[in-house]
């Protein structure tokens, strides 16, 4: 291989392990991180809040939306008012009335949420204890107060009915309900007399078959059925006035709470008695009523549907679980695959935690184990950006100086080709000289010989790069590029022979420009040809060179050399010649073996006369067939059309020796320049 084809440079050293290693150690220090500060972040009140969110989005959506237990709330509601036509406090006789009637109808327990801690008109108040007693099934509401008493001493005060009530046999039962931050209603009340405790006794006293769970763990928390009025509800009108709509047995064996039914917004809560707000009142935009609170926890416990939260030593658990997960799936990151990872985990996250909600009961506080899987994302995502951006500066701080700015966005774009190895190629090169440099060089000053060839190189590269190819080397006064590598190049010869015109035409300015200046007046020779090589990176594991390697290399690299015999500027290999054909007139120049080579090649040189090209090519065919005297003929016809031309004359010498020395039986009109 000639030093023509000396290679582009460049040194780069592959990954190492201990590369990988630091970016494993990287990622997962950063997966450990965010699972301390989400672990921090889960134990502040404002997560918590957050948490409880997720809560209520399982609430809703797995909902059953009707009870499955006979439970059923008389409702004071707002028909009944106007059907009752009395202010409230009702009469405690009007009570006592619908306590028998709901007796008659076969209630298993009768609750009333309602306060009944003062004394009232004696009979009213005697006539509701004689029903109390002859019912024998009612729980009456408690409440405590945080009251001040007489000597200053602030106290929680239980509010209990009065003695006659309770005398007459009616059980109490705390109506309290935990509030959370956010004032819903989501936690079950675990006081031994909490009213849903007192009302399950009571049924079991009369129903030995029911055996609910009594022992539910302090923090558990409802099971909403549904939205506000998800339960059977009778207007309390209904009972005192019966219409005939419902049926004889309607109450029978039902747990029966009568209570408050005040439709209200979370907006009103403030001046409403006994509503409250559920997971369900942010998107349903009403407020529930207390009656139904204690029904949906009734439903809860009877049905063995008490939530439970997972234990927090799980959480912190499965956080670190799913962010080391995270971490390890997407430490090599990629936008797009890292967010099918990020997708898949959050996914599987909450398809968990739906399944431990709806099937198993407990509840997984889960916003801190998703939050880690996006927050890895990000921050993979960002370290990865950072590293990339440091590795892209540095590839072409290295190889920017060595080789073209394509080489280097194909490096950038494919660093795993910054490897030892090649790949076959087909490719078109090109290789320049200028004529006569060495001798021209001496009479200068070293500024001026480097300040001539910059100028050269740069006005010539330019015009390389404008044709989409590649400069891959400046060799003394020489240039080697090729088109077709790193990038493809459909009409990489139609570019290549393009590019040599230009870059000719931009000769004769530079010329001119130098002869001004007092400097040369510059040639320039270019050989161009087509053909398989290999390109790639060769040398050793710590230097390796961007190289071309092939015979076709080292054609274009003699071709341009033989343009001084030809009297030509651009010498064109017959690969490359037939790539153009139709694009860019060529000219036939003659049949040759190049050194180093035992096969002839066409060759060919750009010309826009055609009637040029025509004499030309009929003088060849003519000279193949040794009819010398057609062929003389016709290049003296040519010479008329172009004075001094170099061809021409060059073959009116060939006729002459072969007029004299006849060649060889076999000879194909092909001639051998082993000098060239």
């Amino acid at each position: 291989m000639s030093s023509r084809t000396q290679r582009a440079t460049s040194t780069n050293k592959p990954t190492s392990p201990r590369q990988e290693n630091i970016g494993l150690t990287l990622a997962i220090g950063i997966g450990l991180a965010w699972c301390l500060l989400l672990g921090l972040l889960s134990a502040t009140p404002q997560w918590e809040q957050l948490e409880v969110k997720g809560f209520d989005e399982l609430t809703i959506y797995t909902a059953p939306n009707q009870s499955s237990f006979p439970i059923t709330i008389v409702g004071i509601d707002e028909t009944s008012f106007r059907e009752v036509g009395l202010q409230w406090p009702w009469p405690r006789s009007l009570h006592a009335e619908v306590i028998d009637r709901l007796v008659k109808a076969g209630a298993a327990v009768i609750a009333v949420d309602l306060i009944f801690s003062e004394a009232s008109n004696k009979k009213d108040d005697q006539r509701f204890a004689e029903s109390i007693k002859s019912a024998g099934n009612v729980v009456l509401a408690a409440q405590n107060s945080y009251e001040e008493t007489s000597s200053g001493v602030r106290l929680w005060q239980r509010g209990n009915p009065i003695p006659m009530f309770t005398n007459a046999g009616a059980l109490t039962g705390l109506v309290e309900v935990a509030l959370d931050r956010d004032l819903v209603v989501r936690e079950l009340p675990d006081s031994q007399d909490a009213l849903w405790r007192v009302i399950l006794r009571r049924l079991i006293l009369t129903h030995p078959e029911v055996h609910p769970n009594l022992a539910v763990k302090p923090g558990s928390r409802i099971r909403y059925i549904g939205p506000d009025h998800s339960f059977p509800y009778v207007p309390y009108y209904e009972v005192i006035k019966p219409s005939g709509k419902l049926p004889k047995d309607f109450f029978k064996d039902q747990i029966v709470i009568v209570g408050r039914d005040v439709k209200a917004s979370p907006d009103a809560r403030s001046a409403q008695a006994d509503v409250f707000a559920t997971p369900f009142s942010a998107r349903m935009g009403w407020l529930i009523p207390g009656a139904e609170i204690h029904a949906n926890i009734l439903e809860t416990v009877l049905g063995q549907h008490v939530i439970e939260p997972v234990p927090k030593i799980a959480v912190i658990a499965l956080l670190a679980l799913v962010g080391f997960a995270s971490t390890m799936l997407m430490r090599r990151w990629r936008p797009v695959t890292s967010a099918l990872v990020c997708i898949a985990l959050m996914v599987s996250v909450m398809m968990f935690d739906w399944w431990l909600f709806a099937g198993l009961q407990l509840w997984l506080p889960a916003f801190a184990v998703l939050a880690v899987v996006p927050a890895n994302y990000v921050s993979l995502g960002g370290v990865s950006f950072l590293r990339e951006r440091a590795r892209k500066r540095e590839i072409t701080q290295a190889f920017s100086l060595y080789v073209t700015p394509q080489v280097v966005d194909q490096l950038l774009s494919n660093p795993e080709h910054l490897k030892l190895g090649g790949e076959r190629r087909e490719v078109t090169f090109m290789f320049t000289d200028l004529a006569g440099f060495t001798t021209f060089s001496e009479a200068l000053t070293a500024e001026r010989t480097v300040y001539l060839l910059n100028r050269h190189f740069t006005e010539m590269t330019e015009i390389v790069l404008k044709h989409e190819g590649t400069v891959a080397r400046f060799i003394g006064d020489a240039i080697m590029a090729f088109w077709g590598a790193p990038l493809d190049d459909e009409k990489q010869a139609l570019h290549a022979v393009a590019a040599a015109i230009e870059m000719q035409e931009g000769m004769r300015l530079l010329r001119e420009s130098f002869v001004a200046e007092g400097l040369p007046a510059i040639h320039m020779r270019v050989g161009i040809q087509s053909g398989s090589a290999i390109l790639g990176n060769l040398g050793s594991a710590r230097r390796f060179d961007y190289t071309a390697i092939g015979d076709d290399v080292n054609l274009a690299a003699r071709l341009e050399g033989i343009n001084k015999l030809y009297g030509t500027e651009i010498m064109i290999g017959d690969a490359a010649a037939r790539q153009v054909a139709g694009d860019i007139p060529l000219r036939r120049v003659d049949r040759v073996i190049v050194k180093g080579k035992s096969q002839p090649v066409e060759v060919f040189t750009p010309c826009t006369d055609v009637e040029i090209i025509r004499i030309n090519d009929e003088a060849i065919r003519k000279f193949r067939l040794q009819s010398w005297d057609d062929s003389e003929r016709l290049w003296k016809e040519l010479l008329e059309r172009q004075l001094g031309d170099e061809i021409a004359l060059l073959y009116l010498d060939r006729i002459a020796g072969f007029r004299a020395t006849p060649p060889e039986p076999k000879w194909d009109g092909a001639v051998s320049l082993d000098k060239l």
